[in-house]
């Protein structure tokens, strides 16, 4: 059954603001993102952009990165990979570490339970 939309923007719009303020936490000036309308962009002076976005009619939060896709759906207050089970927080927290060269953490940007 999916989430009612009302809910999902709600979802999604909670979830890229935790995100944002967790790109606005990390140490680095090569770092910055923009968050607009169900899209939270993220860019890198040295190169590179990592883009989260809704898709409002499969109820799914898309993220792009280094020409690959992950396509995310939310399931008891966490946004999961719907082919690979990976978490949100677990591709961005690789993605972040891979691009920047220093580990970078991300807390589950769900709502909490």
């Amino acid at each position: 059954m999916q989430i009612e939309e009302s809910k999902f923007r709600q979802l999604v719009a909670r979830a890229l603001t935790a995100l944002g303020a967790t790109v606005d936490g990390i140490d680095s000036d090569d770092v910055d993102y923009k968050l607009s309308d169900g899209v939270l962009t993220v860019e890198f002076e040295s190169g590179g952009v990592f883009v989260l976005s809704q898709q409002v009619p499969v109820r799914e939060l898309w993220l792009s990165a280094f020409s690959r896709a992950w396509h995310f759906r939310y399931a008891d207050g966490a946004w999961v990979e719907r082919d690979s089970g990976e978490s949100l927080e677990s591709v961005l927290a690789s993605l972040f570490t891979r691009k920047l060269a220093f580990e970078v953490t991300v807390a589950n940007p769900g709502p909490p339970q």
